[in-house]
């Protein structure tokens, strides 16, 4: 199943879209770096010098706080995509979910193109990309982006630092289920809104098959279990339990809510149950696929 390309600019054109695979596992940061807390232009400057000095020939630097943009399009391009998608990202994002900048200064690569991005993730990271998109790399306080196909990819990927930051202890299935959300997006009203994307059609697949997981077993996934062989369903699953509470005005409730009784309810089922009035999960399930099969793309 290969995703829709996505518009690029979305201040532009219209709503952000991509897909996107998982982001690369945690791993322990390379050298010490400043924290979130605390931090000062001198901080930046730092961090933005060491990228500079990382930079290859034909590349623009963009400060975007909180994150420093580097891209090898058009310098008004890159700038361009520091105003309409990182900063209208970030913007609403933290309006609706997020108090904690990551607690790193991570820089966002921009790459032009396949090529590009395979290249430099190479040269300048020792990877070779998992995904022809775009990844987080926590080892190297980056996100590396093959923009060409387009800046829902980046939406996503700019999640995950903010709930690393926020909501440490986020499971598998809210963390890629917000991140994908956002693969397609728009401004509604002054919030960021997820669209339906080319993640449905496998979900529709999975619900004909009736190969779905139960909600319980979802909430319960940990990262060997979400992340694999049938990570595409997970991810589908979780997009589209995300959308619904979206379009019932829940989700940012249903966040806030989980973000402070996680301690209590580590893998969100009880207060999902709490958010939508239902405590037969089973019989929800059946009802949110009716409706999920209801929904079109494009």
């Amino acid at each position: 199943m290969r995703p829709t390309l996505a518009l690029l600019v979305l201040a532009w054109i219209g709503p952000l879209s991509c897909g996107a695979a998982p982001s690369s596992p945690a791993a322990p940061a390379t050298s010490p770096s400043p924290r979130a807390e605390g931090l000062t232009d001198a901080d930046y400057a730092r961090e933005a010098e060491a990228a500079r000095g990382k930079m290859p020939q034909g590349f623009t630097l963009v400060l975007e706080k909180p994150f420093i943009v580097v891209g090898d399009e058009a310098p008004a391009v890159v700038r361009q995509r520091s105003v309409h998608t990182v900063r209208w990202a970030v913007d609403r994002l933290k309006a609706d979910y997020f108090s904690k900048d990551p607690a790193d200064i991570i820089t966002v690569w921009l790459f032009k193109d396949k090529a590009s991005y395979e290249k430099h993730a190479a040269e300048l990271f020792g990877d070779r990309p998992h995904t022809p998109y775009g990844y987080y790399s926590p080892a190297h306080r980056a996100l590396v982006m093959n923009i060409a196909t387009g800046g829902g990819t980046l939406v996503h990927e700019i999640v995950h630092p903010f709930i690393h930051a926020n909501f440490p202890a986020c499971p598998p299935w809210l963390n890629e289920g917000l991140g994908s959300l956002y693969e397609q997006c728009i401004d509604r009203n002054g919030h960021i809104a997820g669209l339906t994307n080319w993640r449905l059609a496998g979900l529709k697949e999975a619900i004909q098959k009736r190969s779905l997981p139960s909600f319980e077993n979802l909430c319960a996934m940990n990262g060997g279990g979400f992340y694999g062989a049938n990570q595409g369903i997970h991810y589908a699953q979780a997009r589209y339990l995300c959308y619904y509470l979206q379009e019932r005005g829940l989700l940012t409730k249903f966040y806030a809510d989980f973000v402070a009784n996680q301690k209590a309810d580590p893998t969100g089922l009880a207060t999902l149950k709490k958010t939508l009035g239902e405590e037969d999960m089973a019989a929800f399930k059946k009802r949110w696929e009716t409706w999920a099969l209801g929904l079109t793309f494009p």
